[in-house]
């Protein structure tokens, strides 16, 4: 989707806001999550206090960016989400919300809004893709912040306080009641288990969910990526290199499975991916090792298509197998102590689709449209995910800045022009959480 109109005024103009944004902020959260279209309402279009909200997210850039620092030297591996979950929890709470962490550390502020039972949720995942003893302090060159972990997803973090602060700071009152949410487990083998408890946890009271991730605001993820990951792991007999010759080899095993598999051919469309992220094996360069494994991502844009390829996946890793013991006999192999495979999915993410006419992307639009920003959908893998396998309207969204280098060493930040994403979420979240007269 693309829209394009004047750009961001320098003065805050309410009576254009309130204009533009009316068709998706005055009804009760109630009749949003029934998908009706949302009425006038002379008392938005007179307040003052969403473009104080917003004026205070563009005053206050710096200060966000530093916080954002702060947040991305805490680690916080995958499983290990603890610490930063503990500072989170502080600052939420000090931005004015209700505040605590559930059973498996996700840390939900809660800001009460008319309604009690109708929820919107807005999160930014805690963890990031680098394990334990990573060096994540950030330097600076040339307006860029280096550190891993500073875009994906300290950018989301750190919009996610802002956010709860502007809207406290400018005293905007909504009719749904709001989750502001760092959630634990969105990375890799976490399997996005954060979200997968909220969703549990509120289950028909979430109308809406918005995750908060890196700094893009070209796209808007509103299709859910399928993914799986899986591990596969060969035990055999071990021994020496040059005394146990011969032996079946688990890692010799495993290469001749994944030699196969990586000539497997995907379609185009629905697009579909694989990769060998990891492996391992081994003690010494002279042993045959007792045990190799490999750890596989497979994506599709296709339920069915993931399906085979996990299908072929096994297989080829099996005619490994197969062809490694046929070579071990070859080369006079006769012990019963042969080679075992176990398969192990480490990760389902779903798929689901969000709505072209639904309620959440029509306040998208409409704060896309104000602002002067282009975007379009994308689909990817998210937290979303969770939330649009079961029928809850959900997106994912950058929130402001520039960044590469993402799951890398080298990833960067840039805030310059940040201001626009955060002001898009605000927007966002308010045309459907809905504005109370004042």
């Amino acid at each position: 989707m693309s829209f394009v109109t004047n750009p961001w005024p320098n003065r805050m103009r309410c009576g254009a806001l309130c204009a533009i944004l009316l068709a998706v902020t005055a009804l009760p959260a109630s009749n949003l999550a029934q998908g009706v279209a949302p009425a006038t309402s002379a008392a938005w279009m007179n307040s003052a206090r969403v473009g104080a909200a917003l004026a205070q997210l563009g005053a206050e850039v710096d200060a966000i960016t530093e916080e954002q620092v702060r947040i991305t030297a805490i680690p916080a591996p995958p499983f290990q989400e603890a610490a930063r979950g503990a500072y989170l929890a502080r600052l939420l709470s000090e931005a004015g919300l209700t505040v605590h962490t559930d059973e498996v550390g996700n840390v939900i502020g809660r800001r009460a809004g008319r309604s009690s039972t109708d929820l919107v949720l807005l999160a930014a995942h805690l963890d990031t893709v680098f394990p334990a003893g990573t060096d994540v302090r950030a330097r600076r060159e040339a307006g860029r912040i280096y550190a891993p972990g500073i875009s994906d997803n300290g950018t989301g973090l750190a919009a996610l306080v802002a956010m709860a602060r502007a809207l406290r700071d400018a005293k905007v009152q909504s009719a749904s009641t709001i989750l502001f949410v760092a959630d634990v487990g969105e990375e890799g083998e976490g399997n996005l288990r954060g979200m997968r408890k909220l969703v549990e946890t509120y289950g028909s009271r979430l109308r809406f969910v918005m995750a908060l991730d890196g700094s893009n605001t070209d796209y808007v993820s509103a299709a859910a990526l399928a993914s799986r990951r899986v591990e596969i792991t060969l035990s055999g007999p071990g021994g020496h290199s040059w005394s146990d010759f011969g032996a079946p080899n688990p890692i010799h095993a495993l290469s001749r499975g994944v030699a196969r598999f990586v000539k497997t051919p995907v379609p185009e469309s629905p697009r579909t991916s694989f990769n060998v992220g990891s492996i391992e094996g081994g003690t010494s360069v002279n042993s045959i090792p007792a045990r190799a494994a490999i750890k596989v991502d497979l994506r599709s844009e296709s339920e069915q298509e993931l399906a085979r390829l996990e299908s072929v996946l096994r297989r080829d890793m099996q005619a490994g197998l197969d062809e490694e013991l046929s070579a071990a006999r070859k080369r006079g192999y006769s012990s019963t102590q042969n080679l075992s495979l176990e398969f192990d999915v480490l990760g389902v993410r779903p798929g689901g689709e969000l709505a072209p006419d639904s309620p959440l992307l029509a306040a998208l639009r409409a704060a896309d449209q104000y602002l002067g920003n282009r975007s379009r959908i994308e689909r990817s893998s998210t937290d979303a995910n969770i939330p649009l396998s079961v029928g809850i309207q959900a997106i994912a969204m950058g929130a402001g800045g520039h960044s590469s280098g993402a799951h890398s060493l080298g990833e960067w930040f840039d805030p310059d022009g940040r201001e626009l994403g955060l002001r898009r979420a605000l927007l966002t979240l308010l045309g459907v959480a809905g504005v109370e007269p004042e």
